[in-house]
């Protein structure tokens, strides 16, 4: 009966409190199919009157600087307190574009996309938008809230072919939204941990077997001295995409035989004692950040979006961490450089008054000058490349080598850009609870997700 309890109580949390495990990719896969489709019909529509009127004249932005007059644009995102970057791009479009000033609707993270999608339904004057959970687009779209962007592209000759993501959100021709930065995962490790265990860091290429191995080695002491070997955060992502970092699975499957070998892993370290203890860190609500900045763990797979974390958490004095990156381990019969991630996209508003000023806001932040703030702040922009990489890893407080652990060779998009993408990770997740709780076996609950997803997409 208690165990049952523990179930509910920890589905329930998952349900009220849910974020996403992914960062981003440079992805390019195809979003076809009947998100594509119903995207289309939702958003099907001439090219935008202001962008017509702009073939005749300079530009909103223009015209506005020649008669003085200022627009405000209204923009969402979530935790811009703890972000950086989002003031710094502010402060950069303004200083470029004085007519323009931008209002910043600061969200906090758990509430945004919930909060985002009562903002677009009840009409309000928002005009533009991040997208949190990139999955999100396509239900977005569908609905008709997000403007078709190919006309502007068009318009002032935009190259995406450097925007990692670009393609996957172009919904069968439509351009929902352009993506301004990618995450994808990487294995953070504590220098000092390995050096007092007299053990060499981890390096770029190392499979997850080995991974584990490394794991029994560096876990010591017992109770509140305990240093564990490795963490894995309550994320299904944090078991599930090591599952899809080969790129022949999806979360969309609904054979999801292929995650077992990952959750067999989990719960083998989980017993072994070398991981935390997913109802602990559940129940307690245990953020993964502090776990790795106060040193409890040798080793931790994240996303990049970390990075600024610990850089932000050392100059605030908050953290005396001696930290570096190596590339993600990966499965045995797959090269090192592969890995899993997703992108960030923004959009307009496709109710905005503002369109064209809301367009040129969209246009900065995904533009080379965008990227180079974005590095500057410790992230990485959807514009990937080996100058954007080498300024990341340039920057003060980043760790030696970390330009070489950022190398890929394949980023699998942690979920797809479909229409039924969102809801059936959400399931995902719940299923995922009930594994690591044992509540389910591993068998039962891969089962439990096939029939489910079935039901979600209509097979």
């Amino acid at each position: 009966m208690k165990k049952k309890l523990l179930a509910a109580i920890l589905t329930a949390a998952m349900l009220a409190g849910m974020t996403a495990g992914c960062g981003s990719s440079g992805s390019t896969a195809d979003t076809g199919g009947s998100a594509a489709a119903q995207t289309t019909a939702a958003s099907e529509s001439a090219a935008p009157e202001s962008v017509a009127a702009e073939s005749e004249a300079d530009g909103s932005t223009e015209a506005q600087e020649a008669s003085g007059e200022q627009v405000t644009i209204k923009v969402a995102h979530w935790d811009s307190s703890l972000d950086p970057s989002t003031q710094m791009l502010i402060d950069g479009f303004e200083a470029a574009n004085p007519n323009i000033k931008v209002e910043l609707i600061d969200i906090a993270s758990s509430e945004y996309s919930n909060k985002l999608t009562v903002m677009l339904n009840g009409g309000n004057d928002l005009d533009v938008v991040w997208i949190k959970d990139a999955d999100n687009t396509p239900s977005i779209a569908q609905r008709g809230q997000l403007e078709d962007l190919t006309p502007y592209i068009e318009r002032d000759g935009m190259d995406l072919a450097e925007m990692n993501g670009a393609d996957a959100l172009n919904l069968n021709g439509i351009q929902a939204a352009l993506p301004v930065k990618t995450d994808f995962y990487v294995l953070y490790y504590n220098k000092d941990i390995f050096d007092a265990a007299g053990v060499e860091y981890p390096g770029n290429d190392m499979t997850w077997s080995e991974f584990e191995e490394l794991a029994t080695q560096m876990t010591s002491g017992e109770g509140n001295d305990k240093v564990y070997g490795a963490h894995f955060h309550t994320w299904q992502a944090c078991v599930q995409n090591w599952a899809v970092q080969d790129g022949k699975h999806t979360i969309l499957d609904t054979d999801y035989s292929f995650m077992k070998p990952y959750y067999e892993m989990a719960l083998r370290m989980q017993d072994a004692g070398t991981v935390m203890d997913y109802s602990t860190l559940k129940t307690g609500n245990i953020a993964y950040a502090s776990v790795f900045m106060e040193g409890q763990t040798a080793m931790i797979p994240m996303g990049t979006w970390l990075m600024s974390t610990i850089i932000e958490a050392k100059k605030n004095g908050e953290t005396d961490i001696n930290w570096g990156v190596a590339t993600l381990p990966h499965p045995d019969d797959v090269e090192a450089g592969y890995t899993v991630g997703s992108t960030t996209p923004m959009g307009v508003n496709a109710a905005s008054k503002h369109k064209d000023e809301a367009w040129e806001f969209v246009k900065f932040c995904s533009s080379e000058e965008g990227a180079k703030i974005y590095a500057e702040a410790g992230i990485i922009p959807a514009r990937m490349n080996e100058e954007t990489i080498k300024a990341l890893a340039a920057l003060d407080g980043m760790p030696e080598g970390l330009e070489e652990a950022l190398q890929t060779k394949h980023v699998s998009l942690d979920r797809p850009l479909e229409l039924h993408s969102a809801e059936v990770n959400q399931m995902l997740g719940e299923e995922h609870s009930l594994i690591m709780i044992k509540e389910l076996s591993i068998d039962e609950g891969l089962a439990e997700m096939g029939e489910r997803s079935k039901e979600i997409q209509g097979e």
